[in-house]
């Protein structure tokens, strides 16, 4: 089993919600497939997108671009800088910020999960190191923590934690497997009463 077969949720389960992106960070087209890959990380300022587009180019094969963006005024990238970053192996594009061109990235199928979209462009002007650690969806993230997208949200599990992380998810997977409905209403329904008593809930 690899990151890219645990949902979302079941991290945040373990990780709690620290690790998980605010609500706003979200993907950018219907149907975008689960992505997961160590965080390649960016920081653009204000306006600008130079260093996003400069990602795309030193990024590893499987990695998820991750962008701290300055502001929600201008688009970090667009449909031809989504199609390179997709045919160079890049999973997926996880911005604080917008993209532009959206049919396009929807049509090639490249998995973008951020605020939004504009039709403006940034500026390409603004030298920022790569690789250092962003602040994306209220996550700090470092480059080589794993960073898990869906329909559900985004998740970043610490580098220095992902082998324990995958074995409680391997875990906890199998556990629910193994459950019926039936049971997990059984189990449910007891701990819910028993809560609801401890509580002096009568009814």
């Amino acid at each position: 089993m690899s990151f890219k077969d645990v949902p979302p949720t079941t991290l945040a389960d373990i990780l709690g919600r620290q690790q998980v992106m605010d609500i706003g960070i979200r993907p950018l087209w219907t149907g975008a497939p689960r992505v997961a890959g160590p965080a390649f990380t960016v920081k653009c300022a204000p306006g600008d997108n130079l260093m996003l587009h400069a990602a795309i180019y030193r990024a590893e094969p499987g990695s998820v671009i991750v962008v701290e963006s300055g502001d929600l005024d201008y688009a970090l990238a667009g449909g031809n800088v989504c199609a390179v970053a997709h045919r160079r192996g890049v999973a997926a594009f996880v911005v604080d910020g917008l993209i532009r061109d959206l049919g396009e990235v929807r049509e090639d199928g490249f998995p973008v999960f951020g605020r939004g979209v504009i039709p403006i462009p940034g500026t390409k002007k603004e030298v920022r190191p790569l690789g250092g650690q962003v602040t994306v969806g209220g996550v700090r993230i470092n480059p080589g923590d794993i960073v898990v997208a869906d329909e559900e949200g985004v998740v970043v599990v610490p580098g220095d934690r992902q082998d324990e992380v995958l074995a409680q998810a391997q875990a906890k997977l199998a556990k629910e497997a193994a459950e019926t409905l039936d049971d997990w209403e059984q189990a449910h329904r007891a701990r819910i009463d028993k809560t609801l008593a401890d509580n002096g809930f009568v009814g």
